[in-house]
């Protein structure tokens, strides 16, 4: 039920945005999180050219700042600095200190939805009107920061 920021980059830069799709679990034998990206979103280019990303858990009193990550580009604003979240960068990511839970993970796998392999094609026509499908990320959990309450 918790909304998260997906944020890539560091403390030269980074970019944040907000994500409810996703997943977690054990695949090869690791702990893995799955995210999916749409190709037009900003924080794409900065998980492609980073190594790492992070996954925040926000509770709810924090889902206007996540709104306006979700609805707002960080190419024409300061995200940060529009919702007074206070951007922490250390081991190489940038994560949030309002944050109940972050999450650090490193790439293991990325891959464009392919819309033939669709088994069910309605939702296509429902998620995808102007075919941009998302890419699939992969990544190890490396690393998980609880906030002591």
């Amino acid at each position: 039920e918790q909304w998260m920021l997906v944020t890539a980059g560091d403390e030269k830069g980074y970019n944040t945005m907000t994500a409810s799709w996703g997943g977690l679990g054990v695949l090869w034998n690791k702990n893995v999180a799955t995210i999916y990206i749409r190709p037009q979103r900003y924080t794409k280019e900065f998980i492609d050219a980073n190594e790492q990303f992070t996954l925040s858990f926000f509770s709810s009193e924090y889902r206007p700042a996540l709104s306006l990550c979700g609805s707002k580009s960080g190419r024409e604003v300061d995200k940060a600095k529009e919702t007074g979240l206070t951007p922490i960068h250390s081991d190489g990511v940038t994560y949030f200190a309002e944050a109940e839970i972050v999450l650090l993970c490193k790439k293991l796998y990325r891959q464009s939805m392919d819309p033939s392999c669709f088994l069910d094609s309605s939702l296509i026509d429902a998620n995808y009107p102007q075919n941009d499908f998302h890419e699939i990320y992969i990544a190890e959990i490396t690393k998980i920061l609880v906030k002591e309450k």
